[in-house]
């Protein structure tokens, strides 16, 4: 099976992600990711038995509070991602930093540097083949003012099923 671990962005700043990105989708017909609103703990990965990975995050948040973190701007990776920037919490990088320590000691779950302890925090906006209409979806972003206040309060495990991702569990800090 195939599976994600995430953050869900909840509340004003997932509502705004979850409504900016299907409007993107109408008006220029860029797709987006199939989850919610996120920003992304570990890259999709194969399994068959995540019983290990079930137990790591049950006893993980038992052992870790919520923190905060701000959602401000707009950026990109090159032509080909647009993107809400995070701006993580010195507590919420602690927090996901041990988490990656904590995932890390899992057999099957392998991070790089696009999804370690290094990687840079955001929420996508659209990503599927956009560097057509890059500079058309990134004029039309900028347009809306971008700024939230968050918690890092769940994390997320998504299995793919039936073409879509589909929430497996969900963990609360």
């Amino acid at each position: 099976m195939r599976y994600v671990i995430v953050s869900v962005v909840k509340n004003k700043a997932g509502d705004f992600n979850n409504n900016l990105r299907k409007d993107i989708f109408e008006k220029f017909k860029a797709k987006s990711s199939k989850l919610p609103a996120h920003f992304t703990i570990k890259s999709p990965f194969e399994s068959e038995d995540i019983s290990e990975l079930e137990s790591t995050l049950s006893k993980f948040t038992e052992s870790h509070s919520s923190a905060p973190y701000k959602i401000k701007g707009y950026s990109n990776f090159d032509n080909r991602v647009i993107f809400m920037k995070v701006l993580m919490s010195q507590d919420g990088k602690r927090i996901h930093d041990e988490l990656i320590d904590s995932l890390n000691e899992i057999s099957y779950i392998k991070f790089d540097s696009k999804d370690g302890k290094d990687k840079i925090f955001h929420v996508t906006i659209s990503s599927k083949k956009i560097q057509n209409i890059f500079s058309i979806i990134w004029d039309y972003v900028n347009q809306s003012p971008c700024d939230f206040d968050c918690v890092f309060d769940n994390i997320c495990i998504y299995k793919w099923e039936n073409n879509t991702w589909v929430l497996h569990s969900e963990y609360n800090l």
